[in-house]
């Protein structure tokens, strides 16, 4: 006689099969940022045979559960599945899904391919399922590797509003309950050029240097409880024409990595009101993010024995302006090398995962009844 338990398992096993295959089928689909389109159609795909309707906009797909409410609210489940480039160390090819010793190799499969598939997993499991106090609303987004303007950014006013959202990153299925944001500063220190066989002229970079020695040195006051301080580094500089030549202007890029103890706008202040170079920022738009550990959500992680940490790492959740966890199956270290890979026992474990912690919320009655 069948029993509930063993019908879920049965289910949770077709599941993990089917994510597996997609991931397998999304490695050998070369899907580099901004160039997604054929691995958005895999994804429709994939939709298409379950009969479920989707949504899509540029290389953006986006599916509602069967029986959405507008009176109640919303989850957001969203990864990415662009890629970056495969660097010169791979030993494998990147675009063959081959399997070792209990991993899944290619590029991708790690950083987001497994939290993707996972969370669509979930998503399936969750479908057709009525009188949840939720609706679940699954984006699976493009552009994510270069913080594109076309990716989640261009899917969110597209969205109902959302009171929550799970962003898929490899996190071993641990819960990242904050995340900095990120700046990047073009700087120009501005000199006078002149012969450097003479007295001559202003050197920029002497005044860049000066500048850089304050943001080595810089610590800001305020300190995130879950974030830590704010980090700044400078990753980029260029001067100069030729050797004989004092260089009348210097720029440096600088890398900062934002808490919620600032605005993104009061840390650019901070700096422009203490270094002499211009201070032009690329973007304001990845602001830091987090969701309260009391959350029933991060709660529902916490007692199946996870661990909540801030992450000093940036994702889509940067785009988001509501509560919002990071996690999924895989390992952080693991993104962006050679021979990427996933155990695929960590993609069974992360579809499990999802549905208990989903389930601890979306099965209660309607918070807003």
């Amino acid at each position: 006689m069948l029993t509930a338990s063993s019908v879920k398992e049965a289910m949770l096993q077709t599941l993990s099969a089917d994510a597996i295959a997609l991931l397998k089928q999304l490695i050998e689909t070369p899907s580099f940022s901004r160039e997604e389109a054929h691995t958005a159609s895999l994804l429709e795909a994939f939709l298409q045979a379950r009969g479920i309707s989707f949504n899509r906009k540029k290389n953006n797909i986006w599916a509602y559960n069967l029986h959405f409410d507008p009176a109640k609210p919303t989850i957001l489940l969203n990864s990415h599945h662009d890629t970056v480039k495969p660097n010169k160390s791979w030993t494998l090819d990147p675009f063959v899904a081959s399997e070792a010793d209990g991993k899944l190799y290619g590029l991708g499969s790690n950083d987001a391919g497994g939290c993707l598939v996972s969370l669509i997993a979930a998503f399936c499991y969750f479908y057709d399922q009525q009188n949840l106090g939720y609706n679940i609303v699954l984006a699976a987004t493009a552009e994510e590797e270069v913080s594109g303007k076309e990716g989640l950014e261009i899917v969110v006013p597209e969205l109902p509003e959302i009171a929550f959202a799970i962003v898929g990153e490899p996190t071993e299925m641990h819960l990242a309950v904050a995340e900095k944001g990120l700046l990047v500063l073009d700087c120009t220190a501005k000199g006078i050029s002149g012969h450097a066989a003479r007295e001559e002229g202003e050197n920029a970079i002497y005044k860049a240097l000066q500048d850089i020695g304050w943001v080595k040195s810089y610590q800001f006051p305020k300190v995130s409880e879950t974030l830590g301080p704010i980090k700044m580094s400078v990753t980029i500089i260029n001067a100069g024409t030729q050797h004989n030549v004092v260089p009348d202007a210097c720029t440096f890029t600088i890398d900062v990595r934002v808490t919620d103890a600032y605005t993104l706008e009061e840390v650019v202040q901070i700096i422009r009101s203490n270094i002499s170079s211009e201070v032009s920022p690329r973007s304001i738009r990845l602001r830091p993010s987090s969701i309260p550990v009391d959350h029933p959500i991060v709660q529902a992680g916490v007692s199946l024995g996870r661990t909540t940490y801030g992450s000093p790492t940036t994702s889509d959740q940067a785009l988001l302006d509501c509560p919002s966890l990071k996690m999924g199956p895989g390992h952080s270290a693991r993104s962006h090398s050679a021979d990427e890979f996933i155990y695929l026992h960590e993609i069974k474990a992360g579809i499990r995962q999802y549905i208990t912690m989903l389930e601890a919320v979306v099965t209660k009655n309607n918070p807003q009844e």
